[in-house]
């Protein structure tokens, strides 16, 4: 029985992966004012080991600086920086990686000792899988991402920021559903209910705004059409095409802001349609009706927040707040989503 009992929950893994996914937010936290400063292009190498070290001497920093001078922000954006300056930028980008290194270890150590005390819940092996692939593809596309800046660009591919960006959400998500899991065990029997799609449904769609978010980050386009609900006096802004369909659709600064104005008006809808109906339902238990209602409210202020920082041109605080928010409702909306599921 206690055999069981051990593979069916367990609440240190449960409050493991709590701490990992607050690493992960912070990794968010830290990772947008990394972009809003205008850092992640000043490290120029990637060494997953000695890289953990920063510049020991002058001459580490002459040289860290000379690569950075070398890559076209510097010459077209930046040309009149100074080594002080360059500083700055340098370790807003090494932070960010430090702690990726950190939660690397944080994730891995942990899991080999509870694999090994065999304390991880059998029935969640394979999301475990899906974390630990998770954790090892964030840093390679990271790296892919700078790497798309430091040739032939001043600043990152706009895609690759969002499939960055994507997969550590993805991994704030899952981390999230297996702590519920590893802390709850298994659920008891239900009868079948509406909720648990709805409720995925409004995940998805979270999920969807934040990628474009991402595009519109990447693209700078919250510098474009600061006025709101127009643009630039229009209804729709006059640039939406690009040279083909994917250059609108990845690159075009007005396609990718309407696009995230008008999944942020779906979202907004459908958002205050489930926390009413979640507060009016005779199903739903107090607990999840209060989960529906706080996951509605968050999206509502996400969205008031976001006109805030569009019509400020993007000040870091604002900017930051708006990509940690957009976390908080993640994580939340995926709490209620689990709890629906197992009424």
């Amino acid at each position: 029985m206690t055999s069981f009992l051990r593979s069916d929950r367990s609440r240190a893994v449960a409050a493991w992966l709590l701490a990992v996914a607050a690493l992960v937010l912070g990794m968010v936290v830290l990772g947008g004012t990394t972009r809003l400063t205008g850092s992640g292009l000043s490290i120029t190498e990637w060494k997953p080991v000695s890289g953990a070290l920063p510049p020991l001497s002058q001459a580490d920093w002459r040289a860290a600086f000379d690569g950075y001078r070398a890559i076209p922000q510097f010459q077209f954006v930046n040309p009149g920086m100074t080594l002080e300056q360059f500083r700055f930028i340098y370790w807003w980008e090494w932070s960010h990686r430090f702690l990726a290194r950190l939660l690397g270890a944080v994730f891995l150590v942990p899991l080999i000792w509870f694999a090994v005390r065999r304390d991880l819940p059998r029935r969640l092996w394979w999301q475990f899988g899906a974390i630990v692939v998770l954790c090892g593809l964030e840093p390679l596309v990271g790296w892919w991402m700078v790497a798309s800046g430091l040739a032939h660009r001043i600043y990152v591919a706009p895609e690759r920021l969002m499939m960055h960006l994507g997969i550590a959400f993805a991994l704030l998500g899952a981390l999230v559903w297996t702590a519920l899991d590893a802390w709850a065990g298994s659920a008891r029997q239900t009868l079948p209910s509406p909720w648990g799609g709805r409720a995925l449904g409004l995940v998805a769609l979270i999920y969807l705004q934040i990628l474009l978010g991402a595009l519109v980050a990447g693209n700078q386009a919250g510098l474009v059409y600061n006025d709101w609900p127009l643009f630039a006096g229009h209804l729709l802004p006059q640039d939406y095409a690009g040279h083909g369909l994917w250059a609108t659709l990845a690159h075009s600064q007005g396609a990718v802001q309407l696009h995230h104005r008008l999944v942020a008006y779906v979202l907004a809808f459908a958002a205050l349609a489930l926390g009413v109906g979640a507060w009016r339902s005779s199903y739903l238990p107090p607990e999840s009706k209060l989960l529906g209602v706080m996951v509605s409210a968050l999206v509502l202020v996400q969205a008031g927040l976001g006109i805030a920082t569009l019509m400020a041109r993007v000040p870091i605080g604002l900017g930051v707040a708006h990509q940690l928010i957009a976390a908080l409702t993640l994580s939340l909306a995926v709490a209620f989503a689990w709890r629906v599921r197992r009424l």
